[in-house]
């Protein structure tokens, strides 16, 4: 049959249409394959796959796709802690430089420290007081000068006579106050108020308040905002008293071992509430609020006490009986119980008087007499390492008085956290190269941290072997005892690096650059490793992640962050001085990361030649190096979720945040084949 004309014509047009649509699809793959191919590759480094073509190698993130990340504006985290402060203004300055000097060989066994370079800030400073010094330099130099006067004290046995000889290690009780009284003029008006009791609480021990809450004042919440279409004022009473251990580091919170918040005006839901938590290396547990209903079942009660006590509450009617039911008990003569009532137990202007007491299964709050709420301890916060007690916000405080506390702190005898065993101590450094050197970040005083890694994953066979090397890296404290104990803990064990500077939360750079140079000049690692000593590592299969990846290459590897920007505003806010460009490079998250020995000597290199360039976050100054050398010599970027920045999963390689006691129960698991999580504390 012969076709019609415009059947002809139709399929022709269709024809034209479908080739049309064929080179419009090429034309746009031809555009995606020059414009998003590095897209493409940061959307696989975030999702832990290895396999994609775009460089070579496994996991090859080259140098092409790290010089291009910054002109995108895709997979940056949501900011957080945006509520305190205003964004500071870009300034027109150059980039901050540290320039240091080379390191030399620290006195005794403790390896090279990162000392030339803070001498050489107090030279400057010495030199040109009124100079123009970054936070980091007068940080640094102020942490020299007083680590080398306490390291002096240290070595001439200053800190050890005061302790009469050998009172930290040999258990020698310390003579403590079994009460502690704090009046009204003692306690001033300071924003803060701290009361120091030197050796903990014990059970029985009890601590009375006495205050009076400030008047509510008017807050704006822009939070509270966005929900109430731009009505987002509040009206504030709030205070908190907490329990507080010693301060390891200088800028990081103490641990809060208990944590009390009275909101006299409620939380957004504008009802009083009196909430309780913990919170230990600034990581807050689970809260427990009390709001006025009572508590329910045996598992909520503590000592026999009930974890929240009923008190009036405007939104709750009770329930009238109905006249039957009423003349039916009456009949029975079943009496009705009188039921007393209680308003909140905080007023504002009126003075309250509440005692905390330590009972045998957890904290007791009693207002006025009256059992208000019961708090159960948590594993890993004990009493005796209650050592402050601290009361901050809208309240005045008339006295404190703290009454049976124990005469004697038990933490003091370090026999009860440092075993002095043999078997707990380390081999010499090997003559021969290492596969992976450990680096872990410690605090002065964390000696049961130390212990409970001492015996748990430096006991692998590959650490024992010394196959694997491991050592801590720990910075002095204030307290001199704690030093003396350092130092005897240091030469028994044989496995600390004392860096001597005063420990500063900012200065935590310092002590990866001593890692990486510990790794370089005093031995010869393949990879090298930077934990802290709260992380725990399954070093057997760190070891098998490391040989899964292509040999001779250089390495970064850990739970890399892809486009992240600083913070300008809140409590972790980092100024344009500090860091001028709008977003960080990327980098591994802190808790453990692994580099190649060819990075650690170049950031060396650039250390020695004075242009190394220090930020006061460590995790980001290894980044920023690592995208350095990157710009010379090609990093294979290796990304994987199971090096935990928050905790423990399934199948981790490292787990975080993970208490002494969480250690031990993590590696009797491992024991027994399971990589399981203790979540617990």
């Amino acid at each position: 049959m012969k076709r019609s004309k415009s059947v002809e014509v139709l399929g022709g047009r269709r024809w034209k249409l479908s080739h049309g649509l064929l080179a419009v699809a090429a034309l746009y793959l031809l555009f995606i394959s020059f414009k998003f191919r590095h897209f493409l590759e940061i959307a696989t480094v975030l999702s832990g796959d290895r396999s994609f073509a775009g460089g070579s190698g496994v996991g090859d993130v080259g140098q092409h796709f790290l010089g291009s990340i910054y002109h995108g504006d895709a997979f940056h985290r949501k900011l957080e802690d945006d509520r305190s402060r205003d964004p500071p203004q870009m300034p027109h300055k150059d980039q901050l430089v540290v320039r240091a000097s080379p390191l030399r060989p620290f006195r005794r066994h403790y390896g090279r420290i990162t000392g030339e370079m803070l001498r050489r800030y107090g030279r400057k400073w010495n030199r040109t007081r009124s100079g123009n010094f970054s936070e980091l330099e007068k940080m640094a130099h102020d942490a020299w000068t007083l680590g080398l006067k306490a390291w002096e004290e240290v070595e001439n046995n200053k800190a050890g006579a005061e302790l009469n000889s050998t009172t930290v290690l040999e258990g020698k009780p310390e003579s403590c106050p079994s009460s502690v009284l704090m009046s009204k003029p003692e306690v001033g008006a300071d924003v803060e108020r701290v009361m120091f009791l030197p050796c903990g609480l014990a059970v029985g021990s009890s601590i009375t308040v006495v205050g009076t809450p400030h008047p509510a004042h008017e807050e704006f919440v822009p939070q509270l905002a966005r929900i109430r279409r731009g009505d987002g004022r509040v009206m504030v009473s709030q205070f908190i008293v907490e329990l507080q251990g010693l301060k390891a580091v200088e800028g990081e919170d103490p641990p809060k071992i208990l944590h009390v918040n009275p909101r006299l005006k409620g939380d957004w839901s504008r009802r009083p509430v009196i909430e309780h938590n913990t919170c230990y290396r600034m990581q807050w547990g689970k809260a427990m609020r009390c709001d006025g209903l009572p508590s329910e079942g045996s598992e909520e009660s503590v000592d026999g006490f009930n974890k929240c006590e009923k008190w009036e509450r405007g939104d709750t009617v009770d329930l009238k009986e109905s006249k039957t039911t009423t003349w039916l008990k009456r009949f029975i003569g079943r009496a009705k119980k009188p039921e007393m009532t209680w308003p909140f137990p905080f007023v504002e202007g009126r003075m309250f008087v509440l005692t905390l007491r330590a009972g045998v299964e957890g904290y007791h709050i009693n207002v006025g007499g009256r059992h208000v709420t019961s708090f159960p301890y948590r594993t890993g916060f004990t009493l005796e390492d209650a050592t402050g007690l601290a009361i901050k916000g809208n309240v005045n405080i008339h006295s404190v008085y703290a009454t049976s506390l124990p005469k004697s702190h038990p933490s003091f005898s370090l026999q009860h956290v440092l075993e002095m065993s043999e078997k707990w101590k380390t081999a010499s450094l090997p003559e021969k190269p290492v596969d992976l050197f450990i680096g872990v970040l410690s605090a002065t005083n964390h000696f049961a941290e130390r212990m409970a890694i001492r015996k748990t994953w430096m006991q692998y066979p590959a650490v024992r072997s010394s196959n694997v090397v491991v050592r801590f890296f720990v910075a002095l404290s204030p307290r001199k005892e704690v030093n003396a104990a350092l130092k005897k803990e240091a030469e028994y064990f044989g496995d600390v690096v004392i860096l001597p500077f005063m420990d500063h939360y900012e200065l935590v750079v310092l002590k990866t650059i001593a890692i990486c140079e510990y790794g370089v000049h005093n031995l010869t690692a393949e990879y090298i490793m930077k934990s802290d000593d709260d992380t725990f590592i399954r070093v057997d299969v760190v070891l098998k992640e490391i040989e899964g990846i292509v040999q001779n290459k250089s390495l970064y590897m850990g739970n890399l962050n892809l486009l992240h920007r600083p913070l300008r505003s809140g409590k972790w806010a980092v100024t344009y001085e500090e860091w001028p460009e709008e977003i960080y490079p990327p980098y591994a998250n802190g808790p453990g990361y692994i580099i190649s020995g060819d990075i650690a000597k170049f950031i060396m290199a650039q250390h020695a030649n004075q242009s190394l360039r220090l930020f006061k976050m460590e995790d980001v100054s290894m980044g920023m190096w690592v995208e350095e050398f990157n710009a010379t010599t090609t990093v294979q970027y290796s990304h994987s979720w199971k090096f935990c920045q928050y905790g423990c999963m399934e199948n981790y390689y490292t787990a975080h945040y993970q208490s002494p006691r969480q250690m031990i129960c993590l590696w009797d698991k491992l024991s027994r084949g399971r990589a399981q999580c203790c979540n617990f504390r």
